[in-house]
């Protein structure tokens, strides 16, 4: 998952599939454009602090993450269509249920106010993230338990 979007301090919300999943980190950039082409990268070692939790109040299909300033919903596909449609589903999801809007709100929201970025373009996994600035939905609706 070559987002360039995760910088410290963002909370990175990844889907189980099996219990007594393993997690693992690497592939560390320090310098790749938004959807990487072609595996190459200013490669860096990883030095940080994580903090794993398991939440199951928040259901997911696919990882999400929360940064100070956007929600984010991505997704990966075979096509980048396919990648756009599971990312903005996703973040339309999240509004619905999280934020109260309807389909079609959350819908007329992401087309005005969501971008929508390759994450990456390369091992045949085409990917694609939708960022949503948080301040307005500050205002809708008590916390989601994701951002607790």
């Amino acid at each position: 998952m070559d987002n360039k979007e995760l910088l410290p301090g963002t909370r990175l919300l990844l889907p189980v599939a099996v219990e007594s999943a393993l997690f693992s980190v690497g592939d560390g950039h320090a310098a790749q454009g938004d959807g990487e082409v072609n595996q190459t990268a200013i490669e860096t070692s990883l030095d940080g602090h994580l903090r794993l939790s398991i939440r199951r109040d928040v259901e997911l299909e696919w990882p999400m993450a929360v940064t100070s300033t956007h929600l984010m919903t991505m997704a990966f596909h075979e096509d980048l269509d396919g990648a756009a449609r599971l990312a903005m589903r996703s973040m339309i999801r999240l509004l619905q249920d999280h934020y109260g809007l309807s389909f079609h709100d959350g819908y007329r929201l992401c087309s005005v106010a969501a971008d929508m970025r390759v994450t990456q373009f390369v091992n045949g996994n085409r990917g694609i993230h939708v960022m949503l600035p948080r301040e307005p939905l500050d205002r809708l609706a008590a916390q989601p338990p994701f951002l607790n």
